[in-house]
């Protein structure tokens, strides 16, 4: 039985009609993906693909992290042009969490969660950043170290330490993510925060806190701070 179409379905029904009567805010995660989506396929409309692609990927938190090509291959009515737009789509959400917040102050561990968390959860491997801060610990530099694996990102620590000379920084924060959601630091983790706080104490700068940014699932707290343990 073919779906209607989206001209067929209540004018108040419609996303567009909704989204301009009623705010973005009122849209569900498929009748937003619509919207970009423009036209279904000859027996489902724009809102059934989208459902079909949110489905298909777990979520839009999920969605937001696939390729072009695993969007193609999510649903059926869904081309290069298509998958194309909702990457671009994703990619300027997450440039603007990156640029919402100027010199923010990271004097916790929660603080430095909050601002890296909405682009951190839509990464599919670790990412090491480190977060340089001034004496009073606002933030006066941010900068990807490196992109590792599905669980481990690999950094050496002269290239951790190369942005806090460079930027005569009083201290740094090192931060990465887990993309399994869960925080718990891995014995690599250690070794690394180890070696690290021993070469920034040689050459006076402060590491001030390693941060691990999971997400929030199964009642576990979404991230693990080394300073907040006693590790640092």
């Amino acid at each position: 039985m073919r779906a209607p179409r989206i001209r067929e379905i209540p004018e108040t029904d419609r996303p567009r009609e909704k989204l301009t009567a009623r705010g973005a805010s009122s849209l569900t995660d498929a009748e937003l993906i619509a919207i970009f989506l423009r036209t279904g396929t000859r027996d489902r409309n724009a809102i059934d693909v989208a459902n079909d692609v949110l489905r298909a990927r777990g979520g839009l938190h999920a969605l937001s992290k696939a390729s072009v090509r695993e969007i193609m291959n999510s649903a059926k009515g869904i081309g290069p042009a298509k998958a194309t737009e909702l990457a671009a789509v994703f990619e300027v959400g997450k440039r603007l969490a990156r640029g919402a917040v100027r010199q923010p102050l990271l004097d916790t561990p929660q603080a430095v969660y909050e601002m890296l968390a909405p682009e951190m959860w839509t990464l599919d491997r670790e990412r090491l950043y480190v977060l340089l801060v001034n004496t009073k610990h606002h933030l006066i530099w941010t900068e990807v170290i490196s992109i590792g694996s599905l669980n481990e990102s690999v950094a050496h620590p002269r290239e951790i330490l190369r942005p806090a000379l460079i930027h005569s920084a009083y201290g740094f924060i090192l931060a990465h993510n887990h993309p399994s959601g869960d925080p718990t630091p891995s014995e690599a983790d250690r070794r690394l925060t180890r070696r690290l706080n021993e070469a920034a104490d040689l050459l006076k700068i402060h590491l001030i806190d390693h941060i691990v940014v999971g997400s929030p699932q199964d009642g576990r707290p979404p991230y693990f701070s080394f300073k907040e343990n006693s590790l640092l």
